[in-house]
């Protein structure tokens, strides 16, 4: 039955997206009754060239006429799944309305009592689309990291995929899981799919999957988590830290082209402050904190991944690296500190870095984060105080970046040494 329920559809600009050559993402409000939902129109322009009256793009370029078709095409569409569902649903929320547009499974969301209920989730595919969701809010108010958020849909779509192979069917009821479901969905990850994954991946998208159980559990949906028993931990992968020369010889190289200079100084700041990947992307000048009596500089973010606060003081590298960039035109049209390129971008210079340094090591940010735990631990800053550093939820964690030195082994027993014996070698009286 047809519900009275009205539709806003709003085009506009996401500047604090804005790409390093200044093209801010446009994106789709859909409002219903208060609620909102945003969907990205996959298309990119300068903020000059954007008229926000009557949310179109003025610049008169193929691309932009390509832009506005795409801006037409997403209001009719929308409108189009919006009437569909009034007639099919009656009463829809601007999340039936995203996934109905993006070919996702629509959970219903009728009224109870003026709330929405858990217990609409039935299948393990409407669980993850609804933790997705939750996630997706989360992301949007900085809370939370958009590459877990695509961790999270890449999990979601290996279990739809496992799915349709296992048991020929779209989704699967969560009353139907069995400790089967692990073990199976196991062996189709490393040994069935045409692209096998290691071990360590294919036990993580097992372990997010556990996740979404466990969240069903808490929820009521069912009364124990049926894969609980699989075991996910996998053997950790010994990551080495750079040597401090090889630091060195990064920070020191010369005759760079411009975009390496800024990739080698963005990698040298990671080192040197542990930031990952996209906590880094985000800082802002207000992520700069004066600290203490002396008002020392410190770097203070929430970390997107886990939430936790990570806090470095500004060393002297950091702090010349932060007054270099200070005035780049990148910096300051997306009011950044750094100009950190896109991940891929990144990653794929950091490789043509360590070609030239002759570094035969793989840069990628998650060794910068190993590196800079090896310098604080064995320059003997406490494991607690490096993993708040870290922004790491426990210790546990840390220990597994911790590579302590022979050299810090030598001075720690020297210590011994002294205490314990005299300097003909004999052992100290005790008495």
């Amino acid at each position: 039955m047809k519900s009275n329920q009205k539709l806003s559809i709003l085009f506009w600009l996401f500047k604090a997206k804005a790409s390093r050559d200044g093209k801010a993402p446009i994106y789709a409000r859909i409002t219903i009754e208060g609620i909102n939902e945003e969907i990205s129109l996959g298309r990119k322009t300068l903020p000059k060239f954007w008229d926000n009256k009557i949310k179109l793009v003025t610049e008169g370029s193929s691309e932009a006429r390509i832009t506005n078709q795409k801006i037409g095409k997403l209001k009719t569409d929308l409108e189009s799944h919006f009437m569909l569902l009034q007639s099919q649903q009656g009463h829809i929320t601007p999340t039936m309305l995203k996934n109905a547009y993006l070919g996702l499974p629509i959970i219903s969301q009728r009224k109870t009592s003026g709330s929405t209920t858990q217990n609409t989730i039935k299948t393990i595919l409407e669980a993850f689309d609804r933790f997705i969701q939750t996630f997706d809010q989360k992301v949007k108010k900085n809370l939370r990291s958009e590459g877990t958020l695509r961790h999270w849909r890449s999990t979601r779509k290996k279990v739809s995929q496992y799915i349709k192979h296992q048991y020929g069917r779209k989704d699967l009821d969560l009353r139907e899981i069995r400790y089967s479901f692990a073990d199976s969905f196991y062996n189709y990850l490393t040994l069935e799919v045409e692209d096998p994954l290691a071990e360590p991946t294919a036990k993580k998208h097992i372990k997010k999957t556990k996740q979404i159980l466990g969240g069903c559990v808490n929820q009521e949906l069912i009364s124990a988590n049926p894969i609980s028993s699989f075991v996910c931990g996998a053997d950790e992968t010994d990551i080495p830290p750079l040597e401090l020369y090889e630091v060195e010889t990064i920070y020191k190289k010369e005759n760079l082209v411009e975009r390496l200079e800024e990739v080698r100084d963005v990698y040298i700041f990671q080192c040197f402050t542990g930031f990952a990947y996209q906590d880094l992307f985000d800082l802002k000048s207000e992520n700069i904190v004066r600290v203490g009596k002396n008002a020392e500089r410190w770097l203070i973010k929430d970390r997107g991944k886990t939430g936790v606060s990570e806090m470095v003081p500004i060393l002297p590298v950091v702090e010349e690296i932060l007054e270099k960039y200070k005035g780049h035109p990148c910096c300051k049209i997306n009011g950044k500190l750094l100009p950190v390129n896109s991940n891929a971008h990144y990653n794929g210079y950091l490789k043509e870095l360590a070609i030239i340094c002759n570094v035969a090591r793989e840069l990628n940010t998650h060794l910068a984060r190993h590196t800079f735990a090896d310098i604080m631990l064995n320059s003997g800053v406490p494991l607690e105080d490096v993993s708040k550093m870290l922004g790491h939820k426990s210790i546990r964690t840390t220990q597994r970046y911790a590579k302590v030195r022979k050299p810090r082994i030598s001075q720690n027993m020297e210590k011994v040494k002294s205490l314990l014996f005299t300097s003909e070698g004999k052992l100290r009286s005790v008495s």
